[in-house]
């Protein structure tokens, strides 16, 4: 399978490259996703046999300032994608977010339920899914939640990070959600883009998040007792802990849908995290 993937240095996307390494990974400089245009002409071009978006504006506060910019990176650049995957009937699978919904509830969310996003994030990623979806063809778009791994920026480095000069911290305790391995939405992507070559007829949305539903504080201390530091965690409430953008309370993703059309079950996060950790240090801060 000759696979373009979009992103080459995000959490998702190294990992990609560890199993996939013979795929081609447009970075930044090689595929800007602010001209939605120029990656639909990529794709023309190198007429691969699969496409994986793992590029995206993710700077969730920021977005609240610059949603015109988040809109076309993650709304137009994707549609503009699928539109040219579609052209040449290839699968092309998109990553995206439970932050579509607005958090309410507190059951797990099926893929076929009405989204509301409650922040420009949210609102961008849903304008690139319905771009997806209009364009039809052999598509999946697939939402995680609370991405994890040893690379770039995410919760478990931020709180390694602290630990090495706190022993206490008050982390919020009324968000819940399933932390997921970057490695393993790694390995569902390539999982449902050849499945999706063999059956166009499973495309679709999909979730995909680990398992078991934690908030953020209880990540916290899982990720402290695995790496062995010592560190009192203090559970708040969402509102002691104020953001730009509004935050869902509740991303639990029901992944179901997932398992039964591709066989992909939900990862614990819990077995993952010792090797993560050990990937920290090689990876860098």
């Amino acid at each position: 399978m000759s696979m373009l993937v979009f992103g080459a240095t995000g959490q998702v996307a190294t990992e990609l490259q560890r199993r996939a390494p013979l795929a081609r990974y447009l970075s930044r400089d090689q595929a800007d996703l602010s001209d939605p245009d120029a990656c639909a002409a990529l794709i023309r071009q190198a007429a691969p046999s699969a496409i994986i978006n793992a590029a995206a504006y993710t700077a969730v506060d920021a977005a609240e300032a610059d949603e015109p910019l988040a809109l076309r990176i993650n709304g137009d650049a994707p549609a503009a994608m699928a539109r040219a995957a579609a052209a040449l009937d290839v699968p092309f699978v998109h990553i995206s977010t439970d932050y579509v919904f607005d958090g309410s509830g507190t059951l797990p969310r099926h893929p076929e339920e009405g989204p509301a996003p409650c922040n420009a994030y949210g609102r961008t990623k849903l304008a690139g899914e319905r771009g997806i979806a209009a364009a039809g063809g052999r598509f999946a778009i697939l939402r995680t939640s609370w991405v994890v791994s040893a690379h770039g920026r995410n919760f478990l480095k931020t709180m390694l990070t602290l630990s090495e000069t706190r022993d206490s911290l008050r982390i919020v305790d009324d968000q819940i959600g399933g932390p997921t391995p970057a490695g393993a939405i790694a390995a569902a992507c390539l999982t449902i883009a050849e499945e999706l070559a063999r059956s166009p007829d499973k495309a679709g949305t999909y979730h995909f998040s680990g398992t078991p539903d934690t908030s953020w504080k209880g990540f916290a201390q899982a990720i402290f007792a695995a790496a062995g530091r010592d560190v009192a965690v203090h559970g708040i409430p969402t509102r002691d802990y104020p953001t730009p953008a509004a935050r869902p309370l509740n991303s639990r993703l029901d992944c179901s849908a997932t398992e039964r059309a591709f066989g992909i079950a939900r990862p614990d996060w819990r077995a993952a995290l010792p090797d993560i950790i050990a990937d920290v240090g090689k990876d860098g801060p």
